[in-house]
């Protein structure tokens, strides 16, 4: 029996980073995509030609907020209205977002690594990881010194370094506070 039209698989990618965009992506498969998986579980060369044969293979609707948006309404917030307009833009039978929170939206369940079970939110996963990874390295190019080709705004040694030597740029999320910071920055 084809299921495909029938579920729209939603996941993020940039939830843990302390710079850079938040991505939600909603995706509804009209064809099997081989090779599907959480993102996490996969190199980029294979995220991206996975991402190509989503695009498609599938509707779809992506979902950004910027590093201000996350400081201005903090991330629970940004990721339930992100979840909302998919879910308004994208009509389908049922959804189901990767995780154990559906941050209070009725109707929205939820399955924890969903993203490396379910074909739709594996393809979502990959649309908001490879959407999340390309904006973060066009931002590498405005901010060279962050070295954000490297770390992808995850808050590794090499990043709070930078960090610690350049101060913030318009990318940071200045809510999200490191210890490793805390005493060091203004």
């Amino acid at each position: 029996m084809n299921m495909f039209g029938k579920l729209c698989g939603i996941d993020e990618a940039g939830r843990g980073p302390i710079a850079g965009d938040l991505v939600i992506a909603g995706c509804i498969l009209s064809a099997h995509v081989e090779g599907l998986n959480d993102s996490k579980k996969l190199n980029e060369k294979k995220r991206e030609s996975l991402y190509e044969l989503i695009i498609k293979n599938s509707t779809y609707h992506i979902v950004k907020f910027s590093a201000k948006e996350i400081d201005d309404n903090g991330i629970s917030l940004c990721i339930k209205k992100g979840l909302l307009e998919i879910m308004s833009t994208l009509t389908c039978k049922e959804y189901l977002f990767d995780g154990n929170s559906n941050f209070g939206i009725t109707g929205l369940p939820t399955m924890i690594k969903a993203d490396g079970k379910v074909a739709e939110v594996s393809a979502a996963s990959i649309l908001a990881k490879v959407t999340h990874d390309r904006n973060i390295i066009k931002d590498a190019k405005k901010y060279p010194q962050y070295q954000f080709e490297k770390h992808k705004g995850y808050g590794t040694a090499l990043h709070v370094d930078m960090i610690k030597k350049y101060g913030y740029c318009e990318i940071h999320r200045r809510s999200y506070k490191l210890k490793a910071l805390e005493a060091t920055l203004f």
